[in-house]
């Protein structure tokens, strides 16, 4: 009678070996009752699907896909003209034991017009014992979330497209959209096509750019990794800010990243005209050079200082209240009092530094631009004179007119700015009498170099091989505009922000990320 007991152990036993057997077996993590594929194999297999246009197949995989599942799909690729899809699976990621990520990029090709790029993540998620695909609408692209769409729009684009000088398009967001007709783009316009993404709230943003397939390109001096370097220096800046920078040798424009605001159409970078402040002293420095100083003269540098029958100008910080320094030290600490005492030197009641000036491009046209890059009157009286020292009175520049400044220093001789290489007017007529004598520039960039390595520009993180001058112009109503031009091998530039502080602060360190980035 002990029969049943004794079978009723072995049934138990069995049962517990099966368990145990199933449990080597089983993968390690996999949920108890699982069948079918698992999510990364779910997720290739939909994406398969997809690639193939089986609908059909696609709906079987979703977790109760909404009743236009296939019609969406169908709607969105006529709508859209897209003629092929390519889908290609990026790495699978697992949430819990539950869920998990599977984030796939691709291609459509729109009819007529070329590739659409994008990129977006299938939802994976375990129901019943199998996985299956958590489908909505952002899984077809991520622009559909929250009620998104995405359509047509036209784009006109100039009939020849300036490109830059490697033949590629300018950087996304560059700051150099406003320059395009400049650089030889033309007022003649064509259509192309864009698609364009309206979110819930009524935004909207461009996704991809068809323009016209016709359109011609025209090669600039614009260098795309300085461009690139130019524009990605500037991400972050509050103020209104700009960097243009040029090639030395020839003058030709390597990057002009322009967010100074619309004035001027937008070109303020190359048409607004802003005090320079310090950075003036560049070309005071030439002036009072030529007049017989030198590097280490002597000059006075107290803490305020009024010329003869005149106001009294005053250094912002940094100089000896008291005593003499050089006139390198004086140019590398950026005495404000030492520049106005010496500018009693120059020649014609202060016009010797008019005619400096002029070497450096001021009052004269840009071929090109048809205006100068900047101005400075014949100074009226001593403290007329005092201002133009210092860049300030009647002195005005733009961020190009300052990089040419710093190109004429690292080169030996001034040119016009070149935009697009054997294509530009001819800037010979400025540049013939625009060369520098010899013990100018060698003075004027050794005193650069101190600026960098012992003087205002010092703290600012700038690399090896750099020399410049900072500025910090007064302004109209408001705090003063930071400056700083250098040069470094074969690349000048500057950077301006308008009221952004002492240029110290606030241009240098722009400066140093933009030359860092190369």
């Amino acid at each position: 009678m002990r029969t049943r007991p004794v079978l009723a152990l072995v049934a138990v036993v069995l049962v517990m070996i099966g368990v145990g057997v199933y449990a080597l077996l089983r993968p390690s993590g996999a949920p108890v009752g699982v069948t079918g594929p698992g999510p990364e194999e779910t997720g290739r297999a939909y994406l398969t699907s997809w690639q193939d246009g089986d609908v059909s197949e696609m709906g079987r995989m979703v977790v109760s896909p909404p009743a236009d599942f296939a019609q969406r799909h169908l709607t969105f690729a006529q709508d859209l003209d897209i003629e092929s899809l390519t889908l290609v699976p990026d790495t699978l990621v697992r949430r819990d034991a539950q869920s998990a990520e599977l984030a796939f990029h691709g291609v459509r090709k729109v009819r007529n017009l070329g590739d659409w790029p994008f990129a977006s993540t299938l939802r994976l998620v375990l129901r019943e014992g199998r996985w299956r695909v958590l489908w909505l609408p952002e899984t077809l692209h991520p622009a559909l979330a929250g009620g998104g769409r995405i359509a047509f729009k036209e784009i006109t684009s100039p009939a020849a497209e300036p490109v830059t000088s490697s033949g590629e398009p300018f950087p996304h967001d560059s700051g150099a959209e406003n320059y395009r007709g400049l650089f030889g783009g033309g007022e003649e316009e064509s259509t192309g096509y864009a698609l364009e993404a309206t979110a819930a709230d009524g935004s909207k943003k461009e996704l991809v750019a068809f323009p016209p397939p016709h359109a011609g390109k025209i090669r600039t001096s614009l260098s795309r990794p300085v461009q690139a370097a130019a524009a990605r220096a500037l991400d972050g800046v509050e103020q209104p800010a700009a960097i243009v920078a040029v090639r030395p040798r020839t003058g030709e424009v390597l990057a002009v990243a322009d967010r100074l605001g619309k004035g001027n159409g937008g070109q303020n970078a190359f048409r607004g005209l802003y005090p320079p402040g310090s950075t003036f002293k560049v070309v005071t420095a030439a002036a009072l050079l030529s007049e017989g100083l030198t590097p280490t003269t002597r000059v006075g540098c107290p803490q305020t200082y009024a010329p003869p029958k005149g106001r009294i100008f005053r250094n912002a910080s940094g100089p000896p209240a008291e005593g003499t320094v050089t006139l390198t030290s004086a140019f590398a600490l950026s005495c404000n009092t030492a520049f106005v005492e010496q500018a009693a030197r120059l020649p014609s009641n202060g016009r010797g530094l008019v005619r400096t000036a002029e070497l450096f491009g001021f009052n004269a046209e840009v071929p090109g631009l048809g205006d100068s890059c900047g101005r400075i009157s014949p100074p009226g009286d001593v403290d007329e004179l005092a201002s133009d020292a210092i860049g300030q009175g009647s002195v005005v520049a733009s961020p190009l007119c300052m990089a040419l400044v710093a190109a004429a220093v690292q080169n030996g001789s001034w040119h016009g700015p070149v935009l697009t290489p054997g294509r530009s007017p001819s800037a010979q007529s400025v540049s013939e009498r625009a060369s520098l004598p010899d013990t100018t520039v060698s003075a004027l960039r050794a005193m650069m170099r101190a600026a960098v390595a012992d003087g205002t520009a010092a703290s600012g993180g700038l690399p090896s091989g750099t020399a410049g001058k900072t500025g910090t112009a007064q302004a109209e109503g408001g705090r003063e505009h930071a400056w700083f031009i250098g040069y470094r091998g074969d690349l000048a530039f500057a950077v301006l922000v308008e009221n952004g502080g002492a240029g110290s602060k606030g241009a240098v360190p722009i400066a140093a990320r933009f030359l860092r980035a190369l």
